[in-house]
């Protein structure tokens, strides 16, 4: 399997937001992730960074 998870960072460091994300797809404002399971969450975010070989999307707020 390589779906990754979905991370917010900010000055308190990592927040895990969802997990075995699909779909990063960007969206009016923001990020929309989608799992492997169709759960859906919208985030006014951008991405920070990808860490492709640990399966993980950096995020980081917009608001």
């Amino acid at each position: 399997m390589c779906e990754a998870n979905a991370y917010l960072v900010g000055d308190q460091g990592e927040e895990l937001v969802m997990e075995a994300v699909d779909t990063v797809t960007p969206d009016d404002g923001g990020i929309l992730l989608t799992s492997i399971f169709g759960d859906q969450k919208f985030l006014k975010a951008t991405i920070h960074s990808l860490s492709l070989v640990d399966h993980k999307v950096y995020l980081k707020s917009a608001e």
